[in-house]
């Protein structure tokens, strides 16, 4: 079982974590060819109660519309969210993106692509945890179409109780899988991870034959820290929860910082 994942047909107590291991504070590597590959909320912005309220500043777009041009358009928001939040988020600036955990992809050359194989079964599982939101007004439902995500950050208590009723509401439905994040319980297709879509963009041009970036601060980025280390890549967690990450920046200040320092001077579009 990956780590980061707890699978339906799983048993809460055999969710073990690897992730103990010491991190440390990434150094610049000023002549290495890197592929960036960015979580959005909490790792390039804060994290709000509601995602609704969160937007990047023109700072941030332009940051990583340079960043994108400096390492010839290898940069890809690994996210969450749904690619048209993502979208407009970002707005005029549309990069490769793995939104909904890589249920749904734009490639490189504008390509989308979607998953699809689990809807029946999330639509079933999406009546039951509408219920669960409709007798607790602490909690919400969000329908990403390709997920569904259940936040309790209004009662932060009921994690444990949540995360137990959700894999006995899932055990039966094998296309589909629980990931856990702060205060979220988001069902996802099982097949798929950021650590997949990572791998999917490390075969394409322009990430193809350059040394991955992943950088996140949630356990829905697990897989994808896994992914960059078995490459010899650098994985980056933000934050203070333990990780399979091996350096660490403490919050999406340091992350923009960080970015910031690897644009040299003279690249295209650099201000």
């Amino acid at each position: 079982m990956n780590s980061s994942v707890w699978r339906a047909a799983g048993n809460i107590n055999e969710f073990q974590t690897s992730m103990s291991r010491p991190v440390k504070e990434p150094v610049q590597e000023q002549d290495a060819r890197f592929a960036y590959f960015l979580d959005v909320d909490g790792t390039l912005l804060p994290i709000a109660e509601s995602p609704e309220v969160v937007f990047p500043s023109g700072a941030v777009c332009s940051l990583l519309a340079r960043l994108s041009a400096s390492v010839e358009g290898a940069l890809a928001l690994v996210s969450g969210r749904p690619l048209h939040e993502l979208d407009v988020m970002f707005a005029p600036h549309r990069f490769p993106v793995a939104a909904q955990h890589g249920a749904e992809m734009r490639n490189p050359g504008g390509r989308v692509t979607w998953w699809e194989g689990h809807l029946p079964a999330l639509q079933s599982v999406g009546a039951k945890i509408r219920h669960l939101t409709d007798m607790d007004g602490r909690l919400r439902l969000e329908d990403k179409g390709l997920a569904i995500s259940l936040h309790y950050r209004r009662a932060p208590q009921l994690g444990d109780g949540l995360t137990a009723t959700m894999l006995e509401m899932l055990a039966p439905y094998r296309t589909l899988r629980l990931q856990p994040g702060k205060c979220v319980l988001e069902v996802c297709a099982a097949e798929l991870g950021k650590g997949q879509a990572v791998e999917a963009f490390m075969h394409q041009a322009p990430f193809a034959g350059r040394r991955p970036v992943y950088m996140g601060d949630d356990l829905t980025d697990e897989s994808g820290f896994e992914a960059v280390n078995a490459m010899d890549g650098i994985s980056i967690k933000v934050g203070q929860e333990p990780s399979v990450a091996s350096m660490r920046l403490p919050d999406p200040a340091s992350v923009l910082r960080w970015l910031a320092a690897r644009i040299p001077d003279g690249s295209p579009g650099h201000a």
